[in-house]
């Protein structure tokens, strides 16, 4: 589990929290108790970046398709006689 700072002890000592995060891992910094941030290695950083995958959104906007709909030939209509009574 990472560390905890509250942010006022991570900006007094933000060069300590970053040795700590590059030794021990990511650090969480906190305001009023509550979990605000994360400070991780940029190697983590990059990691988790490259691994995420693409909103709807920019899949839906993107210039490419990503699935090939291209349909067969149809043959032609063949059409029936019309019914003469």
């Amino acid at each position: 589990m990472p560390h905890s700072w509250p942010v006022q002890d991570a900006k007094a000592r933000f060069s300590e929290l970053l040795n700590a995060c590059l030794s021990d891992g990511p650090q969480v910094v906190t305001r009023r108790g509550a979990e605000t941030a994360v400070l991780v290695p940029i190697a983590e950083w990059r990691r988790v970046c490259n691994a995420a995958q693409p909103s709807l959104k920019t899949l839906l906007l993107a210039d490419f398709g990503r699935i090939d709909f291209t349909l067969p030939e149809r043959r032609p209509r063949k059409r029936r006689p019309p019914i003469v009574p």
